[in-house]
């Protein structure tokens, strides 16, 4: 199915069980322990073996040597590969690193090698046998000194300039030049990255924990050079992801590798150790933002830079995206520049771009209402736009920013912010902060193969994932709805790259995309049940179990009496994307407190207000929101790797030393969804909130410290060091 005309009514619009506050169908099977994770498989044919990954000693450098001789003496072990038994490897289109190492080394805890062996003990304790002699060359692993070599990239991430910025910032009376700093972060799912492989012949199963099997399907095969037909992925549950599973990792190369070798299958978990380093992380950003204001509070003027690190071959932390689109403003400009670090590979992590970006931002424009002496809703609301700042002819799909703004400060109490300092609750300093949200729609090509049985019972078959989303649910409540059957009587399988290729879980697209290809194989579906069925021409309805076409009805399952009824397409996207500019808003209010002797910093109150299309399932849209509200938190108040500039690697590699928040640093979460259904992007009139909730967060917090200490920090995260000793000025 081709979309490229604004939807029209459709039987979605029934919203009979889409858009109802619904469980998750997969519910039961998690808290149970019935759904199988990556590592849990039991339908492995013959017992698996254990693999254990050895990760880098040095980030930059050579193996002059590898000896495994005692390794492979050591009870138990079965195999140990390394690049010298490896056989020939390629790389993956999605990778910037080699997934092993040998000879050269890319990165710290790049894998070495594996150990297979009959247990995880046996491999754990003979991996430590290796003996591994490296040649350390000089890296580059400090962003601040790299920053001046850092250089300009084309395509998407090219340069944007639009009217005269130097000259509109230079003239206007109230000015605003400030820079800011976001650090690395590490995605800390609680799932650790997880393979179980395993051989027949030529052909490879693998059993995974991954975001986007078909990216990841092509990556394998590329790397093993083999054909991707003799390939298959299996991921049909994720313990978390957040675009730290988006890609092809060393657990699934290594595991595949180790199978081959020990003529075994193989699971292999890298150890928590290696998931900062080994894996991918979201790069640390040096933003400069200024402002050039009327004294009337509206934006002359607005530029945004930054500055990312990545390994050579890799890309930028897009952090200035949404600066180009979010607010009004005649004369505009925005760079970004990449550095060239030894670091582990950076990539996409939970809404990649907007959440240092808004970090940022958000902060600046909370500084130049002060200055303007506005409130800083106000201000955001004077700056709102409807047509893309860029280019004028184009205007959004949708846009309620100001609305969130609006109904987000009556429900938040807004009216009873003061100013800097001034609320006090005995010893806590108390203050409110506000940051708009923003994300762009993003729509992707994706497939479904939908059958009907001659019980009336529908099944779903696609390689779409559910990364803890509630893929399951909103799958089920589409073919409900497109079927007019209950959804007790609808079965969904996802993560079988034999399945039809999906969007993938990724980007906020997943789930507006996901169900709208399966849309397209419902259409098709009931084309052929209205035709088995032998009725004449007339628009269908499907509903109660029933279709009725004109004075006629019957059963659905009648039309699969004679055997089963099986539908596939997909949908595919043209250029409204092109005419119209498709992004989704929102604004988070944060109320925040802040010891006045200890400086310790507590989040008191959280309201988002989300307009994103259509909510597909509110339930399911709101715990997004939620998490991605307390990953927020996470990174204002206390995530963040440390780098040894030194030797190049991420000291706090674990998650004792790598600080999220726990239940105690949470408080009570408030989620309003703007009622709202965009024809532009889909038939199913949906976007996306899963990082629309993060967006903005950050910024939130930290204006809320600022409002409730009158001390601004902008170096993220705001701990108490940045802060207590200017904290006596107003305790």
């Amino acid at each position: 199915m081709k979309f490229d005309t604004p939807a029209g009514t459709n039987p979605i619009d029934r919203m009979t069980v889409v858009g109802k506050p619904t469980p998750r169908i997969d519910g039961p099977l998690k808290v149970s322990g019935a759904a199988p994770y990556a590592y849990e498989h039991h339908d492995v044919p013959g017992k698996p073996a254990y693999g254990y990954v050895l990760g880098a000693a040095v980030a930059k450098g050579t193996i002059r040597s590898i000896d495994t001789a005692r390794a492979q003496r050591a009870p138990g072990v079965l195999a140990v590969v390394t690049y010298r038994n490896a056989g020939k490897l390629g790389k993956g289109q999605m990778n910037t690193a080699k997934l092993l190492a040998g000879p050269d080394v890319q990165h710290y805890h790049q894998a070495v090698a594996v150990v297979v062996a009959e247990t995880f003990e046996q491999a754990r304790s003979a991996a430590a046998m290796i003996d591994v002699d490296y040649a350390r060359t000089d890296g580059a692993f400090d962003l601040l000194a790299a920053k001046d070599g850092a250089k300009e990239q084309g395509g998407n991430d090219a340069p944007t300039a639009v009217g005269d910025f130097q000259g509109a910032f230079a003239s206007s009376p109230v000015q605003l030049d400030q820079n800011y700093t976001t650090p690395d972060q590490s995605h800390a799912m609680m799932e650790p990255m997880a393979t179980i492989a395993a051989w027949e012949g030529e052909k490879l199963t693998v059993w995974t924990s991954n975001q986007m099997v078909n990216w990841s399907l092509k990556d394998l095969a590329a790397t093993l050079q083999m054909p991707v037909e003799n390939v298959r992925l299996i991921s049909p549950y994720i313990g978390g992801g957040f675009g730290g599973k988006l890609f092809l990792r060393s657990d699934a190369l290594m595991a595949s590798l180790g199978a081959r070798a020990a003529k075994r299958p193989v699971k292999v978990a890298l150890q928590r150790p290696l998931m900062a380093n080994n894996a991918t992380h979201r790069p640390s950003t040096i933003q400069r933002i200024r402002l050039g204001c009327g004294r009337d509070g509206k934006i002359a003027a607005i530029g945004h830079e930054s500055w990312s690190g990545d390994l050579e071959g890799g890309g930028l932390e897009v952090a200035v995206q949404q600066t180009k689109l979010l607010y009004a403003g005649a004369n505009r400009m925005t760079a970004m520049r990449l550095a060239v670090l030894d670091l582990p590979e950076g990539n996409a992590m939970r809404a990649p771009g907007e959440a240092p970006g808004l970090m940022a931002l958000e902060i600046a424009m909370d500084e130049m209402a002060e200055k303007l002496g506005m409130d800083p809703v106000a201000f955001r609301v004077l700056n709102d736009t409807q047509v893309d700042p860029e280019k004028p002819d184009r205007a959004f799909s949708q846009r309620n920013l100001v609305r969130c703004l609006q109904d987000g400060a009556t429900r938040f109490g807004w009216s009873r912010r003061k100013g800097p300092g001034q609320v006090r609750d005995g010893r806590w300093l108390v203050g409110m902060g506000v940051a708009a949200a923003f994300r762009n729609n993003l729509n992707m090509k994706s497939g479904a193969r939908v059958r009907l049985d001659g019980q009336g019972t529908v099944t779903v078959e696609t390689d779409m994932t559910d990364i803890g989303t509630g893929t399951y649910t909103i799958m089920a409540q589409t073919a409900a709805e497109m079927l007019g059957v209950p959804l007790a009587k609808v079965v969904v399988k996802l993560g079988d790259s034999s399945f039809p290729v999906s969007a993938g879980s990724g980007g906020q697209w997943g789930a507006n995309s996901s169900t709208a290809g399966l849309y397209a194989a419902c259409v098709k579906l009931r084309e052929a049940i209205v035709e088995k069925l032998g009725f004449g021409p007339g628009e269908a309805v499907f509903e109660g179990g029933q279709v009725h076409v004109g004075n006629r009805s019957a059963d659905i399952a009648r039309a699969a009496k004679s055997g089963e009824i099986v539908a596939e397409d997909s949908i595919e996207f043209g250029d409204l994307d092109k005419k119209f500019q498709q992004s989704t808003f929102g604004a988070h209010f944060v109320e925040a407190a802040v010891d006045r002797y200890t400086g310790e910093a507590r989040v008191r109150r959280m309201l988002a207000v989300c307009a994103a299309g259509r909510i597909l399932n509110p339930t399911a849209a709101r715990s997004q929101v939620i998490g991605a509200m307390t990953m927020g938190v996470g990174g204002a108040l206390m995530e963040e790797l440390a780098v040894d500039k030194r030797f190049g690697f991420f000291v706090n590699h674990d998650l004792a030393g790598y600080e999220v928040p726990v239940h105690a640093d949470i408080p009570h979460q408030e989620v309003i969804f703007i009622d709202e259904a965009d024809d532009k992007v889909s038939p199913m009139k949906a976007k996306g909130v899963g990082e629309l909730g993060l967006c903005g967060v950050g910024a939130a917090v930290a204006n809320a410290v600022y409002n409730a200490t009158g001390v601004r920090v902008r170096d993220y995260p705001i701990t108490l060091d940045k802060y207590l000793d200017r904290l006596g000025e107003v305790a």
